[in-house]
């Protein structure tokens, strides 16, 4: 345990909203100076019910879920077309804090992931369109390549988001907030959207 991070998770004090009080928790990660703590762990599972996981960067959150970004061809979003629900874990051991995410998951429209697009370093922006993910390829000059050949395409040019590729977002309807205290007696908050669209809070045993 970090002795200099705050104590305790105490659901008297914690946001009713469990967006704020993600965002309570992510503003004091990011004021630490951590790195990458937009860093989110991306759980899915393909429609035989086989899990995979991989780290990805959260780019938006707000009411409506938590937002990324990836190549529509790429494995997660294959497991994502046809098993839409998704986990998220978001760690930062400096703090000794975790968050987990769960819920179902839904493409962004066409006009965000175009002006989110726009908004990336131009050579993300060549490698979207040189980089076909999750697909064997002979070897790193093929890709090198093919990023060259589109980096001079493109060279006095706006670059337009490839169609296969763009944002997912996860709405979540469960979120557990966990704090680490001595002895393993950690704090586990957990918020669950209830059907008539407010949250409930509880303690979970760690």
């Amino acid at each position: 345990m970090n002795p200099t991070s705050p104590i305790g998770l105490d659901e008297r004090e914690a946001d009713p909203d469990p967006i704020n009080q993600f965002r309570r928790w992510f503003d004091e990660a990011k004021a630490a100076g951590l790195p990458l703590p937009e860093a989110m762990t991306l759980a899915t599972a393909s429609s035989g019910g086989i899990p995979s996981a991989r780290l990805v960067l959260l780019k938006q959150v707000d009411e409506d879920g938590f937002v990324f970004y990836t190549n529509y061809k790429s494995r997660k979003a294959l497991d994502l077309e046809a098993n839409p629900f998704a986990a998220l874990v978001f760690y930062w051991p400096q703090l000794d804090y975790q968050v987990r995410i769960e819920g179902p998951v839904t493409r962004t429209s066409a006009s965000e992931s175009d002006e989110y697009f726009q908004t990336r370093p131009r050579e993300s922006q060549v490698g979207a369109h040189a980089s076909p993910q999750s697909e064997v390829i002979p070897g790193r000059e093929t890709l090198e390549q093919r990023f060259a050949e589109l980096e001079q395409l493109y060279r006095d040019r706006v670059i337009e988001r490839p169609p296969h590729w763009g944002g997912y977002r996860v709405r979540p309807e469960r979120i557990e907030f966990w704090k680490s205290r001595p002895g393993r007696l950690h704090d586990r908050l957990c918020y669950e959207r209830q059907s008539d669209g407010p949250w409930r809070h509880f303690r979970l045993a760690p």
